[in-house]
């Protein structure tokens, strides 16, 4: 299954906007959602603050953190960061 650019694009910015509400839902810092995933702080500072762009990848790993956690799951869909075409997609490569 192939997810179309456009769409990758939006969940990659409403992922980024919304990336400081879902990390402070599991009470997590930035350092501590930066160790989780293998990146630094500073990017996690950098994406919340807009000044760099998420890649997939990095999509991809932040959205496995915060749908696999029942307080966050929910806010993916209400944020528009999750469809069923890419929990087919997350189902698929895994």
């Amino acid at each position: 299954m192939v997810i179309c650019v456009y769409t990758k694009e939006k969940f990659i910015n409403s992922m980024a906007e919304n990336m400081p509400v879902l990390r402070k839902k599991l009470r997590l810092s930035q350092e501590n959602l930066a160790d989780i995933i293998g990146v630094s702080r500073y990017t996690i500072m950098l994406i919340e603050n807009k000044k760099r762009k998420m890649t997939w990848t990095m999509f991809l790993a932040l959205f496995l953190v915060f749908e696999r956690n029942e307080q966050t799951a929910v806010l993916l869909e209400t944020f528009e960061i999750s469809c069923k075409e890419l929990e087919n997609f997350i189902v698929t490569v895994q």
